[in-house]
Parts: C-alpha cells; sequence; structure tokens
C-alpha cells in the first residue's frame, strides 16, 4: 500500500533498491503458506511458523542483518548479538501477522467483527469523518498486521474502502495477494501501472471512499523529508498533497495483536492540511505529523516494524523505490 505518480528517470549506472525483493518474499513460499494456513488448525500454523522463521532467520543473512540494523536507532546500547536475537522477533511476529491475516481473509463479515477488539467504536470515527462527503486517506507503515486492516475496514466496519498498492516485486506474491483483496471486495490501485493514478486518487476520494496507503517507504520524487526514530528519512508525499488538494482527512491507523488472530485497531486523530501558508510547509508538516504517530507505536513495539532490507540505507539513495 504505497503510491506515487512520477515518471523519474534512472541515473546512468543506478539500479533503482527494490522494496519487497527478499528472501521472505518468495512466490513459492507464500503459495504454500496460503494453502496450509487454510487447511490447518491455527496452533499447528504458529508452531510450523515458529520452526519456519528460525530457518529463515538463520539462512537468510542479508534481510537478517538488515533488521538488526534497522533496530539500531531504538536500542543504541544493545550488542550485535541482542539485535540479532531481537531480529529473529520481528520474524516470528510477521509469520504471526501472515497466518492470522490469511486465515481472517476467508471469514465472513460476522466472523470477521469477532477478530477486532471495538469495532464498532472504531466505526463511528470513520462514520463522523466520512458524514464531511471529502472521504479519507487512511495511512499505515509496514507495522503490525496492516493487511488484516482491509479486512478490518471492508467486512467487520463495512466501509468503502481502496488500497493503494505498490506492485510486489514478485509476480506471484503480487497476483496471489491482489487475489485475496479481490475476493474481500477490495478495490486495489497498482501504482506507476497508469499515468492516471493520482487522478484515481482524487475519484476515489470525491466518490467519498477511504483510500488507504502504507507511507514510510517513498517512490522516487515522491518523498517528503521527515524525523523518524531520530533520523533523518523520507516518507510518501502523496497523502498530504492529496489531503491539501482535496480537503480530506488524514486518519493514521495502527492494528496490533492482542492474542491470537485477535487485533486492536487504533485510529488516531485526524490530520488536517492547511492551506494558510505554503503548500510545501503545510504537506511537510502534515508528514512529520505522520511520522510522529508511527514513530510512537514503533517504540512500542519494535517487534511489528517490518522492513528486511536496511530501511537507513535506502533513505540515501534518491532513485530507490521505483520497482
Amino acid at each position: 500500500m504505497t503510491s506515487g505518480e512520477q515518471a523519474v528517470p534512472r541515473r546512468r549506472g543506478v539500479e533503482p533498491r527494490r522494496w519487497t525483493l527478499h528472501g521472505l518474499n518468495n512466490g513459492r513460499i507464500f503459495t504454500a503458506t496460503c494453502a496450509g494456513v487454510r487447511a490447518l488448525p491455527r496452533p499447528v500454523s504458529y508452531a510450523i511458523g515458529h520452526v519456519g522463521t528460525w530457518i529463515a532467520w538463520r539462512l537468510t543473512r542479508q534481510a537478517r542483518r538488515a533488521v538488526v540494523d534497522n533496530l539500531r536507532p531504538l536500542f543504541p546500547d544493545d550488542d550485535e548479538r541482542t539485535l540479532t536475537r531481537r531480529a529473529l522477533d520481528t520474524y516470528r511476529a510477521y509469520a504471526r501477522d501472515i497466518i492470522d491475516f490469511l486465515r481472517a481473509s476467508s471469514l465472513s463479515p460476522a466472523e470477521a467483527r469477532d477478530v477486532f477488539v471495538a469495532s464498532e467504536t472504531h466505526r463511528q470515527v470513520f462514520v463522523d469523518l466520512l458524514a464531511e462527503g471529502r472521504g479519507i486517506i487512511l495511512v499505515t507503515g509496514h507495522y503490525g498486521n496492516w493487511e488484516i486492516g482491509s479486512i478490518l475496514i471492508r467486512d467487520a466496519l463495512q466501509l468503502p474502502l481502496t488500497v493503494v498498492a505498490m506492485m510486489e516485486a514478485n509476480p506471484e506474491v503480487n497476483q496471489a495477494r491482489r487475489a485475496i483483496r479481490e475476493a474481500l471486495g477490495v478495490e486495489t490501485l497498482e501504482v506507476r501501472q497508469t499515468l492516471e493514478t493520482a487522478l484515481q486518487l482524487r475519484r476515489q476520494l470525491a466518490a467519498n471512499r477511504i483510500v488507504a496507503m502504507l507511507v514510510d517507504r517513498h517512490l522516487g520524487r515522491d518523498r517528503v523529508a521527515v524525523r523518524f526514530l531520530g533520523r533523518e528519512a523520507s516518507f510518501l508525499r502523496t497523502p498530504a498533497l492529496l489531503a491539501y488538494m482535496t480537503g480530506a482527512p488524514i486518519v493514521p491507523c495502527f492494528i496490533e495483536r492482542v492474542g491470537p488472530g485477535r487485533f486492536a485497531a487504533e485510529p488516531g486523530t485526524p490530520i488536517r492540511v492547511g492551506r494558510e501558508g505554503s503548500r510545501g510547509a503545510a504537506i511537510q508538516a502534515a508528514t512529520q505529523e505522520i511520522a510522529d504517530a508511527l514513530a510512537a507505536r514503533v517504540r512500542r513495539h519494535p517487534e511489528y516494524w517490518y522492513h528486511f532490507y536496511r530501511y537507513w540505507d535506502a533513505q540515501q539513495d534518491a532513485y530507490d523505490g521505483l520497482e
């Protein structure tokens, strides 16, 4: 779930980084996981995932070292061994979230409501904002079980949802994820598949829909500099720009595990992008608010922040994230 619509030229001799290209994003593994999770009891799936992620943690050295590097700002006093053990916690949390998302994707709307805590309270937050008639820009990061959020909005809360997604580097994984969303009745817009992406997003908001995006990975020039976890980073510019252009509120929302197959979704305070000053300043201020909201959650649960490449190194590459 990310967005951007810029025709960014490649620099000669520099290949853009492929965000989703890592050992854990394997088509055969994902397909086998989908089949196994739906056939096996949850405890069995958890047990297989527990062992499988230990094996992956041992074998995928590049991804493991990347997670370790990503955690350094959160644990500056930890030695390498401790950070490496924390990386295993991230692998295992990610596996449990994938398992629970796949299981939830086959539930009826009535069953889906039981997956989430206090969903009626959250529904009213969105209903009140939709009453303004400008749609909602729902933002989150690669944190917690963001994929299960589509089930929360579409099935449990029964609200209109469009997910803005960047294509997966692996076509099998991309197709599988898209098929799951289609089965849920969730509309998907894949960025960089059409020159009209920005216009389509505005149409979705004009139709008073919820448009969901991941913001902690930028896409080429679609970026805003922010301070995140004590370091400089670039977040996606599109959400705040859309809010500035349309008046739609931005709602940060984070979904965290509260038990086996159970999740709490916490919509944050709506962010309004003002038009009093310059557009650039307004967009930067709103994006910083989003970054602060995500940072607060990551500090509470670092194991739920899922980036399996060197996140901080990627911030230095002006042309990364294009694939």
